[in-house]
């Protein structure tokens, strides 16, 4: 029975040493990924505002951060050398993607036609949701949302009555990333274009269909 004992405790301290061994080196290695990770997400924020908006000389210092339920925008407003404004790029998401959320930034002219978008984060089905990064600023059918406008164009798929066309084989991708285009759209006119909460609530209730209801 000693014996056994010994065997027991042994193999104790062996797996106690293994488990804590694992925890610290996963602790090194998050620390020292940490740092680099977060700064390649911003230079890729920072390389997604200049690829939207339209030719600009400085960003306002602060961003205009909002949250509605699980969903969020970031505001930042573009102005020219003269400081006058010339557009925003509205950083957007939208949690109802076939894999999970997505993050795109969105270019607005001071018109609030749409100048230019980048997909900053998805985890969609390559080779279907995943066209999302080309797909809707192609010259082809009715894909391009470069250059509309939510106050003439319905941003949402055909299938749902918009002005769309989905991606083929993935309208829910589709459905998530023309979400988060809309979701940007009201942040930017909400802030730029004077219109009021109760405004930006009702254009939401009419135009914007969350997709999980959708079928």
């Amino acid at each position: 029975m000693a014996q056994l004992e010994s065997s027991f405790k042994n193999m104790l301290l062996v797996l106690t040493g293994i488990t804590l061994f694992a925890a610290i080196t996963l602790s090194s290695v998050y620390t020292l990924t940490k740092e680099p990770i977060a700064a390649s997400k911003i230079a890729k924020q920072q390389n997604a505002i200049k690829e939207v908006l339209p030719p600009f000389d400085h960003l306002d210092a602060n961003p205009i951060e909002e949250t509605e339920g699980v969903e969020t925008t970031k505001i930042f407003k573009a102005y020219d050398k003269a400081n006058n404004f010339v557009g925003a790029a509205v950083e957007a998401t939208s949690n109802n993607g076939f894999s999970g959320k997505i993050i795109i930034m969105v270019g607005f002219d001071k018109k609030g036609s749409i100048v230019n978008y980048s997909v900053l984060e998805q985890k969609e089905t390559p080779g279907l949701g995943t066209k999302m990064v080309d797909w809707f600023k192609t010259e082809k059918g009715n894909q391009n949302i470069v250059r509309k406008n939510m106050q003439t164009t319905n941003l949402t798929v055909a299938k749902d009555g918009g002005e769309v066309d989905a991606i083929s084989g993935a309208t829910i991708s589709s459905r998530a990333f023309l979400f988060a285009v809309r979701n940007a759209y009201f942040a930017y006119e909400k802030q730029n274009q004077g219109t009021s909460q109760g405004e930006v609530n009702e254009a939401k209730s009419t135009l914007m269909k969350d997709s999980t209801t959708l079928n």
